[in-house]
């Protein structure tokens, strides 16, 4: 005798809610990784600057964080960047909001990237 699909425990919404989750998983990430690559490369140009203060002046390191902040479209203002020197070392501290739009809801993510070096 043949069971029928519904006895046998085999159902498409287990498949259908799967699929709801990966695509929801994908439009997720979608939004969040390009953000999440431009946070690297700023991070990156912060600790480059810092290893130049020795060279640099507190302006010049304003200015060129600022440069990559509009090269990647991050909303980042002067007021947002702090730099210490002290001691013989310089820290350089950005502080920044970006929002990421979701449908029905914008999610304000705060990202500090911080850089504490000596001053050769």
């Amino acid at each position: 005798m043949r069971k029928s699909r519904r006895e046998r425990g085999e159902s498409q919404f287990g498949c259908l809610l799967g699929l709801i989750l990966l695509g929801i998983a994908i439009f997720v990430a979608w939004k969040m990784i390009p953000v999440k690559v431009k946070a690297a490369e700023m991070r990156q140009t912060v600790v480059d600057e810092a290893k130049s203060a020795g060279t640099h002046n507190d302006e010049r390191i304003k200015a060129a964080i600022m440069a990559k902040a509009r090269e990647d479209s991050l909303p980042l203002t002067e007021e947002d960047i702090n730099i210490v020197r002290a001691n013989g070392e310089i820290t350089v501290t950005v502080n920044y909001t970006v929002p990421i739009a979701f449908p029905g809801y914008t999610y304000q993510w705060h990202i500090t990237h911080s850089a504490n070096n000596p001053i050769f």
